[in-house]
């Protein structure tokens, strides 16, 4: 009945095996259900659940299988808020797992390991190959023979973190030109930037085909999707603004479905696992910036940091920005409705 019920959401299920839920005893196979955003799908697939499923094995000589689904983040946790029973949680934005918890699906403290983030990156401007727009920055992104792609922050928690970037980006630029943040000349640059903007589709992963597909001069994106095209041999070089935002990801065991499955034991163990050293360079090799601080030293060579990086708290934190813009009053919420002209 549940995979039925999957199929009429149009979950993307892949198995790495098949089994019943109910009561086992230790030598019988278990299950976990993966709900991810799109992004980390391949290091998922081919690195990290394979690792697990094998370090499991030797541990306790039980098979364990996973079902997976990948959405965009908002999608994705609203589907689980909304009866979708997955044991892991793996979104792009902390509000995203803060949306489960207010529904009582999550009931631990799940900031409890590296603040609840399993990942980070940053926002970057990919380009055409040899740059025949000549793009230098956030400010190229404004001219009127630029088009650009990005997702939809009413799907795509990637969105989100792209725009708090655009809009962060000047404020922290106007700080260090006037010493104090700009807010009416941040709203103008988003405005100015949402202009040029071409399409908008459901997730990030969306964008990055769409420009793919030869829409647009510039893709807003995380570092670690640019990173990934580089990895499969292609042509897809990125740009980082000297001002853009950390990304951090957050990960969480749901409470309310582990406890329904009797999977908690390997749920928190494959937590586990993912705040590991091994996983965290397994992260790194597919283009994310650990939280592990040992792996991120020895990643820091390929992952230098921004001067003037910021993150969510120079935004006065996710309830602030959520409000303030993408509320119904908010900047870009205006902004997107013709309320704001962009210029």
């Amino acid at each position: 009945m549940r995979k039925v019920l999957w199929f009429i959401f149009g979950f993307t299920l892949i198995f790495s095996g098949c089994s019943e839920r109910g009561v086992r005893n230790d030598s019988e196979p278990i299950t976990l259900t993966l709900g991810a955003y799109t992004v980390p799908k391949e290091v998922y697939q081919q690195e990290l659940i394979p690792r697990f499923q094998r370090i499991w094995k030797e541990k306790t000589g039980q098979a364990v299988y996973f079902e997976q689904s990948y959405m965009a983040s908002g999608a994705q946790s609203r589907t689980i808020a909304t009866g979708f029973e997955a044991d892991i949680a793996a979104l792009s934005l902390e509000k995203d797992v803060e949306r489960l918890r207010d529904k009582g699906l999550i009931t631990h403290d799940w900031k409890g390991r590296n603040g609840g983030f399993i990942t980070r990156s940053v926002v970057v401007i990919v380009v055409r190959p040899q740059n025949p727009k000549r793009i230098r920055g956030w400010e190229d992104l404004t001219r009127p023979d630029v088009n650009v792609i990005y997702p939809s922050p009413k799907t795509s928690g990637g969105a989100m973190w792209i725009v708090n970037a655009i809009y962060g980006s000047r404020l922290r630029e106007t700080e260090a030109e006037q010493g104090g943040p700009d807010e009416t000349a941040a709203e103008k640059f988003l405005a100015g930037v949402q202009a040029r903007v071409k399409v908008m589709n459901k997730s990030g992963r969306a964008s990055v085909t769409t420009f793919e597909n030869g829409v647009g001069d510039v893709l807003l994106t995380y570092e670690n999707e640019a990173i990934l095209r580089k990895k499969q041999n292609k042509d897809f070089p990125f740009i980082i603004p000297s001002s853009t935002i950390l990304i951090e990801n957050p990960v969480a065991v749901v409470d309310a479905n582990v406890e329904k499955h009797g999977n908690r034991d390997v749920a928190e163990a494959f937590l586990g696992f993912l705040h590991s050293a091994e996983a965290q360079r397994c992260f790194a090799r597919f283009g994310f910036r650990p939280v592990h601080p040992d792996v991120a030293k020895e990643f820091k060579e390929e992952y230098p940091e921004p001067e003037m990086l910021f993150d969510v708290r120079y935004l006065g934190g996710w309830n602030s920005i959520s409000n303030k813009l993408y509320g119904k009053s908010g900047i870009w919420t205006k902004i997107f409705s013709g309320e704001v002209n962009g210029g």
